[in-house]
């Protein structure tokens, strides 16, 4: 009996989405000249929904790809969430790469094959996926990445990213904002640094974490992390992290996924790896359609852009993107909800989020008279290119 049972487990856990096989037992490394071949190869075969790019290169030169995924790939669609994945930060931290490859072949072929979930989410989402940021790290040894890392900066500028996940190595575990404690180690323990989203971060790490097949349990690599998740500054504190970047000088919720005890497993602990995480990759990148979204017009129906969306009791904004439209990652609840803008009156809406796919909730600005006396509570995030990151 226990063999028959384990068989149908092995069975099931080899099923892809759509119901059919998914063999993954022959996942190898990959150098970069061969990620670069592969990410072409998906290109080549779903050339309809994806496109490639480069943000920039490397201290040597090497291009920094990304793949992504749309049903209009280049363009941005108002009221579609942009989504990414970053790989392979530390260049001695590799699984993240392998997962990211396979994630896009996975994408690809499950598209092909008809899977309505992959389908509806390459239809609703713009997802960008870089599998490597730091190919030189990977070719060589891991290093400081000046170049690398302004051209992320530069790419968190030219694409209005809501939801993102970093792929890291050396532990098990879903880490959220806040990373550096501003409070000093009492007694050699950091301590938990909150941000005004706390629920929503822990929410969304807790997605990744029971989608995942191992992680949830908390015993991992020698280390316990309660559901598999934990408070960056609480696990140690560390400055220049790039989630509470994104978190503080962008509209993006970012997470860091730290996914094998091994930075550089054998290949041959590959195919469990891809099965362990693969539900797990999907679930977080729905997680971009929750909470609510919509427009800001002006008197004349014109987008407004770089308008404040601002929550009630929750001290982080949001800012629309050149188009005029918002997204806000919000758990389900009643919110009141004001947007506002330099030179227009301020409107406040308020809106009840279900546990479903994002509310839809658009404003109007008029224009203010000119003897209005405004005072705008403004959360304006920081000039990006002047800022200094550094990763996990």
């Amino acid at each position: 009996m226990w063999l028959g049972w384990n068989i149908v487990w092995l069975g099931a856990l080899l099923i892809g989405l759509n119901g059919t096989v998914a063999w993954a037992s022959d996942i190898q490394h990959h150098r970069y000249e061969e990620l670069v071949r592969a990410l072409f190869v998906v290109q080549s075969e779903c050339p309809y929904i994806t496109r490639i790019y480069s943000i920039g290169r490397s201290v040597e030169g090497r291009h920094l790809y990304v793949l992504e995924f749309s049903d209009t790939p280049g363009i941005h669609e108002a009221m579609e969430p942009e989504f990414k994945y970053v790989g392979n930060m530390h260049g001695n931290e590799v699984l993240g790469r392998e997962l990211l490859i396979q994630l896009s072949q996975f994408l690809c072929e499950e598209y092909r094959a008809g899977n309505q979930r992959i389908t509806r989410l390459i239809h609703d989402t713009r997802i960008h996926i870089l599998p490597t940021m730091n190919p030189d790290g990977y070719e060589v040894a891991a290093k400081q990445v000046e170049l690398e890392t302004l051209a992320v900066i530069k790419w968190m500028q030219n694409y209005n990213f809501v939801l993102s996940a970093n792929l890291h190595g050396g532990a098990v575990v879903a880490n959220y904002p806040f990373d550096k404690s501003r409070d000093p180690r009492i007694r050699g323990k950091t301590t938990y640094a909150t941000t005004p989203d706390d629920k929503i971060f822990k929410k969304l790490a807790r997605t990744y974490s029971y989608a995942h097949s191992w992680m949830h349990k908390g015993w991992n690599c020698g280390d316990f992390f309660d559901e598999g998740i934990t408070n960056g500054a609480s696990w140690y504190s560390l400055s220049k992290g790039m989630q509470d970047f994104n978190y503080l000088y962008t509209n993006c919720f970012e997470i860091t996924l730290e996914l094998s005890c091994d930075k550089f497993p054998p290949a041959s602990a590959l195919s469990r790896e891809w099965l362990g995480n693969r539900e797990a990759l999907i679930s977080f990148l729905e997680q971009v359609h929750h909470g609510i979204k919509g427009m800001v017009y002006d008197n004349n129906n014109n987008p407004i852009g770089n308008a404040e969306i601002s929550v009630a009791g929750i001290n982080h904004d949001v800012t629309t993107g050149v188009d005029g439209d918002y997204f806000r990652l919000l758990l389900p609840g009643t919110y009141t909800v004001t947007a506002s803008t330099s030179g227009y009156l301020p409107s406040t809406s308020t809106v009840t989020v279900g546990p479903a796919e994002a509310i839809q909730l658009h404003f109007y600005l008029k224009v203010a008279p000119k003897d209005t006396n405004l005072t705008q509570s403004h959360h304006s995030k920081k000039n990006l290119s002047s800022a200094k990151v550094g990763p996990r």
